[in-house]
């Protein structure tokens, strides 16, 4: 078998055969991690960001190469999360402008995108470190090259490109010391290599397995020990910048005019204000990652050309104490007096940042990351109860799968324990807006519970494969509007499917709906929604959150 033309249809299925293969082994890319900090997120970083990426190609199939490039490049910027989900959004929006113009590409042109994805992405970063993800990118490209100047099978080129892209990750312990140090090959590069094998199995026209990857590799490059917690061999007080800060600016024209935005000027500006910094820009926005120990002035500086959108800041000291089981705090050595417990407290299961915050707001003391794909453990649940540190802890799974592993969290806690078998997001904020810090634990608990029952839940995502169900033929990359968990609409355009769905479940009794949009729906989006319901429902009061969850493009509650 032969390939020596690629267009944009066989492309965006390499895309999302290698999003399909790096989420199937994100924690063991998690496992790795150790550069530039502790924190155990490179593999779900990678995978959020590439997921993001893959989405957009689904909605965006074309036979020009081009124009699926182009789609990909966008939805990994928009989605992309942590050093190594903005590294490799960079590697991809690179390799997209080299064949922006193209609608079929020969071996020699794949080659050369590759090789131009590496230049964008070192433009990107402020101080590029060998070793990591930036080192396997670059040495599988050179390699990709060098065989396209032989070859113009692209088979034979992605072989060499993935072969070279495992031989260089091997390296990368001989490049950066801390990777020596802990025994472990840099999880960035892993992470690449993983979509690189989606790549080449999918021209190959092989499926990979949907469960983790067996590496031969890991006995030789991680020991028992160290594969169990790689982190544990650094400590939380080497951390010099502890929160690592995400944002976006999109740009305002009265504030462009004040201080034009020059990418170099605002690049080397916030360098002054941490490290592992990266910037990337277009003609709308300007997308940030830095860790920094004062992350407000680092958005206070972004505010300055723009509106701020998409903020995430976490603690990664947090995140490496809880990894190693640290306890850790910056400002008194030894173990803290411990915190007298409080009354009440409420877990809730949620999934996109979006979600969790708004759940925050009004009033869960703990927000577990979790939902369809991503199921919490008895123990994360367990955890989340001893860190709420209450007496009596209400507890909101908002997804069937988790009810179970919420029961037996309270069955062998310590804590007195209530589950409210909450099934849905929009579920768990009915039940715990009907919370009364007040009230008796058995009338809160009726309350909660019963709150169940007076909210609806609509959900849109799409299909990833064609099958018939409840009574609809269903095709791959159908949005599928889904009432209370069965599938009443499908149509080719998500807003469409949308609009149809809430004309099913809105009725004259209907009096809030509450729109939470997902992380591959934009605010330009939202707008016709919202201005179909304004046309058609108007006595419905309506809120929207950017939700930021995966899979559901829109979650709606509606009272």
């Amino acid at each position: 078998m032969s390939i020596t033309a690629l267009d944009g249809k066989r492309f965006a299925e390499m895309v999302i055969q290698g999003a399909n293969h790096l989420a199937a082994n994100a924690k063991m890319v998690d496992a790795l991690n150790v550069f530039p900090v502790p924190d155990g997120d490179t593999g779900t970083n990678m995978n959020l960001s590439m997921t993001s990426g893959a989405k957009e190609v689904k909605n965006n199939v074309h036979e020009h190469i081009g124009k699926v490039g182009v789609a990909l490049s966008k939805g990994l910027l928009m989605g992309a999360r942590g050093n190594s989900g903005v590294i490799l959004s960079q590697l991809f929006r690179g390799f997209s402008k080299a064949v922006e113009t193209k609608s079929v590409i020969s071996g020699k042109d794949f080659a050369l995108a590759l090789e131009s994805g590496v230049e964008t992405a070192y433009k990107a970063v402020m101080k590029p470190v060998e070793g990591t993800i930036l080192t396997v990118a670059k040495d599988s490209a050179k390699k990709g090259v060098q065989i396209s100047q032989k070859t113009d099978d692209i088979i034979d080129i992605m072989e060499e490109v993935l072969k070279e892209a495992k031989a260089s990750l091997k390296r990368t312990p001989d490049l950066l010391p801390v990777l020596k140090e802990v025994g472990v090959v840099d999880s960035g590069g892993q992470g690449l290599v993983f979509v690189y094998e989606g790549f080449l199995a999918e021209l190959k026209g092989e499926k990979l397995p949907d469960s983790p990857s067996a590496l031969p590799s890991m006995e030789e490059l991680v020991s028992t020990e160290h594969h169990k917690s790689v982190q544990s061999h650094m400590s939380t007080e080497d951390i010099i910048f502890g929160y690592c800060t995400e944002f976006m600016v999109r740009f305002e024209k009265e504030k462009i005019e004040k201080h034009p935005f020059k990418e170099d000027v605002f690049r080397n500006d916030l360098s002054r204000l941490g490290d592992s910094l990266l910037v990337i820009a277009d003609e709308e926005l300007v997308k940030v990652h830095i860790h920094s120990e004062q992350p407000g002035d680092v958005l206070s500086y972004g505010q300055r050309y723009g509106c701020l959108i998409n903020m995430k800041i976490e603690n990664m000291r947090q995140q490496h104490s809880n990894i190693v089981g640290e306890t850790h705090n910056p400002l008194v050595s030894g173990k803290s007096k411990p915190k007298e417990k409080q009354e009440y407290g409420i877990v809730t299961v949620s999934m996109g940042s979006g979600i969790a915050e708004l759940f925050k707001s009004i009033g869960a003391h703990a927000v577990i990351e979790g939902g369809q794909t991503m199921n919490p453990s008895t123990e994360d649940i367990i955890k989340a109860v001893k860190e709420v540190n209450a007496k009596k802890v209400f507890i909101l799974p908002n997804n069937k799968n988790i009810i179970m592993a919420a029961q037996q969290a309270a069955d062998v806690a310590e804590e007195e324990i209530y589950v409210i078998p909450s099934k849905t997001v929009p579920q768990g904020m009915s039940a715990l807006l009907s919370f009364n810090p007040a009230g008796e634990v058995k009338a809160n608990e009726k309350a909660m519970t019963e709150a169940l029952q007076h909210v609806k839940t609509g959900q849109i995502t799409f299909a990833v494969r064609d099958t018939h169900i409840d009574g609809l033929k269903i095709e791959k990359d159908d949005f599928m509007g889904i009432s209370d968990g069965k599938i009443i609409v499908k149509n080719k355009d998500k807003i469409t499917a949308a609009q149809e769905l809430l004309a099913t479940m809105i009725n004259e009794d209907s009096e809030i709906l509450t729109i939470l949009y997902g992380e591959d729906v934009s605010e330009k989006e939202v707008t016709p929604l919202v201005e179909y319901i304004e046309e058609n429902f108007g006595d419905i009061d309506v809120e929207i959150h950017n939700g930021q969850q995966p899979l559901y493009s829109f979650i709606f509650a509606i009272e």
